[in-house]
This record gives structure tokens, sequence and C-alpha cells, in this order.
């Protein structure tokens, strides 16, 4: 892994989170991100070496350089706190009490699924973004 890089483990077979990896890619100016399916070696691993429950997260994980992350609305506020400019503005929504941010997060999440759909297979990265995704 690349050092002072986080890392994005997301649902590779969700729709919807490969559209938001899709969105994080095209905001990522500063190159910060690294990328990798939840279901992938590498993203059990992480997710293990953290004791992260994927019964309970299913979604997006940010994972900060060295083991601290973020999970639900705290991961997906941190990922846009990180493009900096008007970006930084999404810190306001950290001052909404996190078990509401969270409820509405798990709303969508168990509904992922039904509404924007499922691939048979986590995403494939095109050549160009190869270098993005990790295992």
């Amino acid at each position: 892994m690349e050092e002072g890089k986080k890392i994005i483990l997301f649902d590779g077979v969700c729709n919807l989170c490969n559209g938001a990896v899709q969105f994080i890619i095209k905001r990522d100016k500063k190159d910060m991100f690294r990328y990798a399916a939840l279901q992938s070696k590498i993203g059990e691993e992480l997710v293990a070496e953290r004791g992260i429950d994927t019964s309970k997260v299913d979604s997006i994980i940010l994972i900060e350089p060295g083991m601290a992350y973020y999970t639900k609305s705290d991961a997906a506020l941190e990922i846009g706190q990180g493009f900096g400019g008007f970006w930084k503005a999404l810190s306001l929504f950290t001052w909404i009490p996190k078990t509401f941010r969270d409820a509405i997060y798990d709303f969508v999440a168990r509904n992922r699924y039904r509404w924007f759909g499922k691939k048979e297979a986590c995403m494939i990265p095109t050549p160009e973004l190869q270098a993005k995704f990790l295992g």
C-alpha cells in the first residue's frame, strides 16, 4: 500500500457504491484515495485487522493511514471534506447527531440494491484507473 494514502472500501457489487467511487475519483484532485472492494482479499484483510463487523457496516469504510477508520455517515463526510474547497462545508453536518445521520445512512444502505441495482461481480477498473485500486 502507498504511504499516506487513505483507503476507501466499498461494496464492489453495489451500483450505488460503484457510482460513489466514480464520483470520488473525479473530485480527488489531490490523489488522496485508493480503493478496494470489501469482497476483495485486501478488503477482507483490512476489515479483519480493524475488527470491523461487516454485518453492521457493509457499504463504505474510510481507512486512514495507520489503524484509524471511519464508517457510515462519518466516512462519507470525511471523504467529502477531503476534496477541499466548498466541500469543507460538509463539516457542518457533523453537528447533526451521529445516531440520526447513521439512521439515514442505514436506510439508504438497506435499500441500495432495490433502488440502484446490483452487479454479478465486482467492478473492474479501466486501465487508466487500475493504479488507484488495491488487490
